[in-house]
């Protein structure tokens, strides 16, 4: 027990070293990313530390596990430099037993990450996109999902009192949305001018979204800037109402499923499904975030495999390298099979648990393979 603390808590600060100089790396790369974006809104350095320190934490988790990798090749390597490892397998001590103790630390590291620094991630993600937006026009959400109903808003070209022209808003509520966000269902269109407020109100029954328009079924249109809307609605079979939104456009607002945190992800995932959005992505991400503790743990195990030898010289120079290599392959494999699950490719499981699942199994059977009692 305690030969494992002291290998856990080994593996522990190597890990902290690592993440301490990629963090800096990330921060001074970004850092000089934002003053180069932003050089015409005189942001200053502050400002884009502020924005880098926002816009690093993303990048940060998802190079974790390239992270652990690299810290489980130095323990392993520290520990045969000192000669420590030999001592350790001299004492009857396997080479699983000696993998346990840094594999569970990473596998609880990935927990914690998945537990806290998810939650800070998406909450940086969503500060660092509203600044940008704030800095940048046609930024901005576009749609939301409530419990019961989708929720839109657009711009509008209007005419103004004095006949110029202007912008207005449209607020659209809808009961449910086809899968391919291009129909809704039982929608509402309040629209909004600048000056004065809301001026119409329209319900349909359908409205499909084509390029620039809305092409409206089964119309009722009420004028909300007269005195009694209802003694002047009128009704229409159609009616053509123009729109800057498209499918891409409408889709892409719901932001990346990495922009949620995954204690409300299910809500979420749930939510999409009721108003009629594929949760796809969304759910191949959440199996992803459960299995990033597994995936964590096969990264140490990857290393164990190449590193956990009494080879010197050349030659362990080159397995290093070999290990940080399968490492980087796991990387690669792993994101292969979220867009696999993201096209229907895969199953959001497969996708999220079979890298991590193969990774192990195949480094746990490499090593049993070189056991040598």
């Amino acid at each position: 027990m305690i030969l494992s603390a002291y290998v856990a808590r080994r593996f522990l600060r190597m890990f902290l070293l690592i993440a301490l100089i990629f963090g800096a790396i990330l921060f001074l790369i970004d850092i000089v990313e934002q003053i180069r974006r932003f050089s015409d809104d005189n942001i200053g350095l502050s400002g884009a530390a502020v924005l880098s320190l926002l816009n690093i934490t993303a990048s940060f988790y998802s190079i974790m596990p390239l992270m652990t990798v690299l810290a489980g090749i130095a323990l392993f390597l520290g520990l045969s430099r000192t000669s420590e490892l030999v001592a350790i397998r001299a004492s009857g001590r396997s080479g699983i037993r000696v993998l346990a103790a840094p594999a569970v630390t990473a596998a609880l590291a990935g927990m914690l990450a998945v537990a806290v620094l998810n939650p800070v991630v998406a909450a940086t993600s969503k500060r660092y996109d509203d600044a940008v937006a704030r800095m940048k026009t046609g930024g901005g959400q576009t749609i939301s999902v409530g419990d019961n109903a989708v929720w839109l808003r657009q711009a509008l070209p209007m005419e103004g009192p004095d006949g110029s022209r202007t912008t207005g808003q449209v607020v659209i509520q809808a009961s449910r949305a086809s899968p391919d966000a291009t129909t809704l269902y039982d929608a509402t269109f309040m629209i909004f001018a600048r000056e004065t407020g809301p001026t119409r109100r329209i319900d349909a029954a359908e409205a499909r979204l084509t390029e620039g328009a809305w092409q409206l079924s089964r119309v009722k249109e009420w004028p909300l800037s007269q005195p009694n809307p209802e003694a002047m609605a009128r009704t229409f079979p159609r009616l053509e109402l123009p729109t800057d939104l498209t499918a891409a456009r409408i889709r892409d607002s719901f932001g990346k499923p990495e922009a949620i945190p995954i204690w409300q992800l299910p809500d979420f995932i749930r939510g999409l499904e009721r108003a009629g959005f594929s949760a796809q992505r969304h759910k191949v991400w959440f199996q992803m975030e459960l299995a990033r503790p597994l995936l964590m743990a096969a990264m140490v195990a990857i290393a164990a495999v190449f590193a956990m030898r009494h080879t010197r010289g050349r030659r362990m120079g080159l397995l290093v390298l070999a290990g940080f290599g399968c490492g980087i392959g796991l990387f690669f494999l792993r994101n292969l099979a979220q867009v696999l699950g993201d096209n229907g490719g895969l199953p959001p499981v497969l996708a999220g648990w079979a890298p991590p699942v193969v990774a192990l199994l195949f480094a746990l059977g490499a090593l049993l393979r070189l056991e040598d009692g």
